[in-house]
């Protein structure tokens, strides 16, 4: 998207919906500490808060005031994540509610008495603004609920509070710090504060892994649920668009916007999916959802060997880096099957920990117990190239296929991994190949720039460069660029 040419519609749209649907509202609300019973609340699941609701344990009150307590001592204190914008004033009320009806034997579905953050582009009709990050829209609040909270009310889940969120849910300009807005801040990953923590979900990532929520619920177009999931080590699911109404969510794409769940565990985000999915008149999209959603996700989940998962083995997550930096250190105890999945989240978790050795060692791990996995190798790929290992970035890309859905990634990998290695000829070879399946990269265009200029070709490396700099919206002195590039 040519974000220039967008900004004074989404200008417009601000002053649209500032106007057009919101009350007035004065203060973010702050978290309401308490002392009482302490829950211990670290990492706990949907099926332990329901069981503990059942044995009578602790009481959705209870959970509710430790969660604010929580979100006081690490988020707004303390490490200071940034995470909660807004916490709901009326968390307590709605918790006591609840209670009261479990108590007369009236649960209303999967998800009573499960505190849930919001992505703070997502409408609720409790009191809270919804300002999609930016300070424009830090007083409006919404009449109505989006279709995302009504079923998730529906469903008993107690709305905590807003979580923090990339600007304009990263739309803000064509270069922004994910998880940074006017409002709220930049929120930090909870693993390594200094790192990013990815967006645009950022504060829905970051609440869920420092259980500040028991869920949350994020957004994405393009990255930002599974994005911030990977980095913050949890669940995300983007569902398929038109399975999840859109309705009251600050948009982006018409095509490509949806809500989706983030969770700790793979049981609880198929939990949340079941809630969310289903058909909304509000929102034409899912029309499509009709006869096609299912009230609950969990009968479809598999373990890695195929067979049915059930009591603690849903409950697998890898929460924390082992302390010592390599992936020889004896995994946590899970099925053999799976250690492939824990190598690949565990290399993930330390490139974006900015680890790039012990990175580089669960790669090569996970790439050993899982070698026929293509997203693994073009991942470990484009890692290697980053790192600035060009012969095992083209060791690694080998495998990939030269036709269906990573020939692009082959062609394009392989092509940078020639063009850094001096192999120019070779290079141009590849990376034409690529730029013929998509001729819109930018990384592609100006590799194949290059390596023609070093062919002694400048006419041809002018028009890949110039398409480059066209899809970047810049207008430069091509004959310029081209001088300073053959500069030795």
């Amino acid at each position: 998207m040519k974000h220039m040419r967008i900004i004074p519609l989404l200008l417009a749209f601000v002053s649209l919906f500032a106007l057009s649907g919101c009350k007035c509202a004065c203060t973010t609300p702050t978290a309401q500490t308490a002392p009482g019973p302490v829950v211990d609340l670290q990492e706990i699941t949907v099926r332990q808060l329901r069981q503990g609701y059942q044995e009578g344990r602790f009481t959705v009150v209870e959970v509710v005031q430790n969660y604010l307590n929580r979100i006081e001592a690490i988020d707004r204190s303390g490490p200071t994540l940034n995470a909660v914008v807004a916490v709901n004033p009326d968390a307590l009320k709605i918790a006591a509610e609840l209670d009261a009806e479990l108590k007369a034997g009236r649960p209303r579905g999967p998800l009573h008495g499960i505190p849930v953050l919001l992505k703070d582009n997502i409408d609720t009709r409790d009191p809270m603004p919804t300002t999609a990050g930016a300070t424009a829209l830090r007083s409006s609040y919404a009449r109505n609920d989006s279709g995302v909270a009504k079923k998730l009310r529906e469903a008993g889940a107690v709305i905590l509070g807003k979580a923090n969120l990339s600007e304009w849910a990263n739309f803000r300009a064509s270069y922004s710090s994910s998880g940074w807005s006017g409002v709220g801040g930049q929120t930090r990953n909870p693993y390594v504060l200094d790192r990013n923590p990815c967006g645009s979900s950022s504060g829905s990532g970051a609440a869920v892994a420092a259980s500040l929520c028991a869920m949350a619920i994020g957004t994405e177009t393009n990255g930002s649920i599974v994005c911030p999931s990977t980095n913050n080590g949890i669940v995300g699911i983007k569902p398929t668009v038109g399975l999840v109404s859109r309705s009251g969510i600050v948009p982006i794409s018409f095509t490509q916007d949806t809500a989706g769940p983030m969770a700790r565990t793979v049981e609880d985000a198929a939990v949340c999916l079941g809630v969310l999915a289903g058909v909304d008149p509000a929102d034409a999209k899912t029309a499509a959802a009709q006869g096609r959603s299912h009230a609950d996700y969990t009968p479809f989940l598999r373990d890695a060997r195929g067979g049915e998962i059930a009591g603690d083995e849903t409950n697998f997550t890898v929460s924390r880096l082992p302390a010592v930096s390599h992936p020889a250190v004896a995994a946590p105890s899970v099925p053999a099957a799976r250690e492939f999945a824990f190598r690949a989240m565990l290399a993930a978790q330390y490139e974006a920990s900015g680890r790039p050795g012990d990175a580089e060692l669960a790669y090569d791990e996970a790439l050993r117990q899982g070698g026929d996995s293509l997203p693994l190798r073009v991942a470990f790929a484009r890692f290697l190239l980053a790192q600035a290992k060009p012969e095992r970035a083209l060791e690694v890309s080998a495998p990939l296929p030269e036709q269906g859905a990573h020939a692009f990634d082959r062609f394009a990998l392989r092509g940078k991994a020639l063009y850094r290695l001096g192999r120019w000829q070779e290079a141009v070879d590849e990376l034409l190949r690529a730029n013929a399946l998509y001729d819109s990269d930018i990384s592609v265009l100006n590799a194949l720039g290059l390596s023609l200029l070093r062919l002694g070709n400048p006419q041809e490396a002018r028009k890949a460069l110039a398409a480059s700099l066209k899809i970047k919206a810049a207008q430069p002195d091509i004959d310029a660029v081209l001088k300073q590039m053959e500069a030795p």
